[in-house]
């Protein structure tokens, strides 16, 4: 069987199609967004514990991903985990002072992500504010443990 020019020229355009594909899937399933790199504000939020929270984790609200972990440290003066988000401009100068932050699960063993739920202050967070209400993550560990020794005490 004879090749033709357009035929394997026809077999590269669809390889090449299939390769940029793959990289475009595995960009959006990463969670990397390189178009909007500076179009964001970063706030502050200090948690006892963080569980299973890793940096590029979701950050939400109402179920709509408004941002991304950017950090997450040590604070040495309270000795708690502080973490360090970036959110989309578009929140910036909206969101009330008394809004919280809440470690969520997806799932039962999914992964883990910030949940913000918005307050009623008239007073707004700026860029490099820390949100004062958080909620630390529930680990399924401490959990297990809890209703085990109740068990045994009862």
């Amino acid at each position: 069987m004879k090749r033709s020019k357009t035929m394997e020229f026809g077999v590269g355009l669809f390889m090449l199609a299939g390769i940029l594909g793959l990289i475009f899937l595995g960009l959006k399933v990463s969670g990397l967004d390189l178009t909007r790199a500076d179009d964001t504000f970063q706030l502050k939020a200090n948690f006892a514990n963080i569980g299973g929270l890793k940096p590029r984790a979701r950050v939400t609200m109402a179920g709509v991903t408004v941002g991304r972990v950017d950090s997450i440290d040590l604070d040495t003066e309270w000795y708690d985990a502080q973490v360090v988000m970036s959110l989309d401009n578009d929140l910036l100068g909206k969101l009330p002072d008394d809004s919280t932050a809440a470690i969520l699960t997806s799932g039962l063993l999914g992964e883990q992500y910030i949940g913000l739920s918005v307050g009623g202050s008239p007073e707004t967070l700026e860029d490099g504010a820390t949100v004062r209400d958080t909620q630390s993550a529930l680990v399924l560990e401490e959990l297990i443990q809890q209703f085990v020794s109740n068990m045994v005490n009862e």
